[in-house]
């Protein structure tokens, strides 16, 4: 393949991804504590720093296309890590996690998320090196994700949530205190579990959930395992430090789900109209492709989801500073 990325920096990435990640979980748990909004900036800010010059470093060793791909695939995964992460926020504040142990509990579910979207990712990859028919399963579940997306309810999320949680409680004897970030206790003499294992399995059916959303929607952009593999680690990188720097602000962006919504449907519909192009199902077309359908370009895409991220942003801080002053009207009344 033309512009192929050598094996020595394929190899050698993975290495260097995997001793990052390493180093920051030994930091977080040797040293648990909230960083203050500065030491969360600069982390976020090198992370993604360090996503551009990995992209840049593509763009060299290979070309534009496989550049273009890590790009759009990573600002992708980074917008679903964002609404990930928002789904963090609800549960800290539900199971009400200490904020000196959120870093762990935060990092946990990172760890969860990378496993999980790896293993998507080599069955994903291996359905689509054996069946060309999967991009219109992929298209079509991104396109029903993007409406459940832009309409969902969090009531009736937490309500399923809920009910898995209830049974889980009559199944473990629960102390009614955190002890760390253990998922084990002793209380009044007896062991038992701690509310941190209800949190670690409410996190790991989070990160199940947005793996399966994740997944489909970066094969849409690029095929190379490892561009997909590589633009998630990087999307989860610095997630943890985003926690802290936005903290409440994320609740207050009402518009990001539609951004991210439109982002999916999108994916969705290049899936389908790659599936017409590539068509080898009899009963569509005879089994030929489809000529009239084409095949939307990585640059493209990266543009849709670059401008879909900030208008929804941009649109929700416009809302939230109009509703402070409405509130700072009514109050002055």
């Amino acid at each position: 393949m033309d512009g192929a990325l050598p094996a020595w920096f394929e190899i050698g990435s993975l290495v260097v991804l995997t001793l990052i990640l390493v180093a920051d979980i030994l930091i977080i748990f040797k040293r648990p504590h909230i960083p203050s909004m500065r030491e969360a900036a600069i982390w976020v800010s090198v992370y993604a720093a360090l996503a551009v010059i990995f992209g840049l470093a593509i763009l060299l060793l290979g070309d534009v296309t496989h550049a273009s791909e890590f790009y759009a695939g990573w600002l992708t995964e980074y917008s679903l890590s964002i609404d990930n992460l928002f789904v963090f926020v609800i549960l800290m504040s539900r199971f009400a996690v200490p904020r000196k142990y959120q870093q762990e509990v935060l990092m946990v579910g990172i760890i969860m998320a990378l496993v999980l979207r790896g293993i998507f990712i080599g069955v994903g990859a291996a359905l689509i090196a054996s069946f060309s028919w999967i991009f219109w399963i992929f298209g079509a579940f991104l396109i029903y994700t993007a409406f459940h997306q832009a309409f969902r309810s969090h009531d009736d999320e937490e309500e399923t949530e809920n009910r898995l949680i209830a049974a889980l409680r009559k199944r473990v004897t629960m102390s009614p205190v955190y002890d760390g970030a253990k998922i084990r206790t002793t209380y009044q003499g007896k062991r038992m579990f701690t509310p941190m294992l209800i949190v670690f399995v409410a996190i790991a059916i989070t990160d199940t959930i947005f793996a399966f959303d994740s997944i489909p929607a970066i094969f849409g952009i690029t095929t190379s395992p490892f561009i997909v593999f590589t633009a998630n680690v990087f999307a989860l990188m610095g997630l943890r430090q985003l926690y802290f720097l936005l903290g409440g602000l994320l609740e207050k962006l009402e518009y990001l789900k539609y951004g991210i919504a439109f982002i999916l449907a999108f994916i969705g519909v290049k899936l389908v109209l790659h599936a017409l192009h590539e068509n080898t199902l009899p009963f569509i077309n005879g089994g030929h492709h489809v000529e009239w359908a084409p095949d939307i370009p990585t640059w493209l895409s990266l543009l849709v989801i670059v401008l879909s991220m900030a208008v929804s942003t941009v649109a929700s801080l416009i809302k939230m500073r109009r509703s402070a002053d409405t509130e700072k009207a009514e109050s002055a009344k």
